[in-house]
């Protein structure tokens, strides 16, 4: 016998709405793209042909409406990993438990998650300016640790290459995206997306602080497990995927490049990236 879930476990504000992202069951779409900044929502939001729902609690706001016929969500999420576990946990909780009887349900329903997020290049072939695909993410931080994350083989070498590589006293763990997903998206420049717990040191870059790993987009841009490249940097996808694979949910990461680490070059208008990569979203979302 299944039993409910406590109260601790699962919070639901008083008027029903779970506790951090402050949604009811139905108020989201079963497609959701999820943006890190707030102030992101509304550019995609602007799109759709109706609105039907804002809401904001701290970093989380939510837009659901209709564009071109299909029903859709944005979200956002702020920064990081621990935001993703949060978002990902509770946005599946609105699909998959009956909040009147805290039971999970029978019928699992499956959603399509897609990160439209920034990004820097740690190899010269992919300049600033350009869209990426994540292929993998390969977590640099600590959130699989507190779960059980089945990997496969070639997950579980490229994890160990890296641990090797950067001689880490922790294991990364390291998820495929959503291969039905990514079939829209062949088009764009791909490879495996580096997540790290933090901006600064964890991506090699010193203002006072020297990192304890200053040269490590060098040193991961020159691995190449069974053929395959370490492409970006940035905060989220690898949480994305192993929430994703936990949950039974399709994830899929696309970044807009606005920095290349090894040519040490910035975008001149970072925006327009970012726009041209909402704009390719939403188009191949329609399709």
């Amino acid at each position: 016998m299944v039993n409910p879930i406590p109260e601790s476990e699962l919070l639901i504000n008083a008027d029903g709405s779970i506790y951090h992202l402050n949604l009811k069951p139905g108020q989201v779409a079963d497609t959701v793209i999820a943006v890190g900044d707030p102030d992101r929502v509304e550019k995609i939001s602007r799109y759709f042909d109706t609105v039907e729902l804002k809401v904001q609690k701290r970093e989380f706001v939510t837009h659901t409406g209709c564009y071109r016929g299909k029903r859709l969500s944005v979200i956002s999420t702020g920064m990081g990993t621990d935001n993703v576990e949060i978002f990902m946990t509770e946005l599946d909780a609105l699909f998959n438990v009956d909040f009147e009887t805290r039971l999970p349900k029978d019928k699992h329903q499956r959603l399509n998650v897609i990160r439209v997020g920034t990004s820097g290049s740690m190899q010269a072939r992919i300049p600033e300016g350009s869209m990426l695909v994540s292929d993998y993410g390969l977590g640099l931080d600590s959130l699989m640790a507190f779960y059980n994350l089945q990997q496969t083989e070639l997950e579980h070498e490229i994890s160990s290459q890296v641990k090797a590589c950067l001689n880490l006293p922790f294991t990364p763990y390291c998820v495929k995206g959503s291969a039905v997903l990514q079939s829209k998206f062949k088009d764009l420049l791909s490879g495996i997306t580096v997540t790290c717990p933090g901006f600064f040191g964890p991506q090699g870059r010193k203002v006072r602080l020297s990192p304890a790993f200053p040269d490590i987009f060098n040193q991961l841009s020159g691995l190449n497990p069974q053929g395959l490249e370490l492409s970006n940097f940035e905060m989220e996808t690898a949480g994305y995927y192993a929430m994703g694979r936990l949950l039974g949910h399709e994830t899929l990461s696309l970044n807009a490049i606005i920095a290349n680490r090894k040519t040490r070059n910035f975008s001149s208008s970072p925006e327009k990236v970012i726009e041209n990569l909402i704009a390719t979203v939403l188009k191949k979302y329609s399709e």
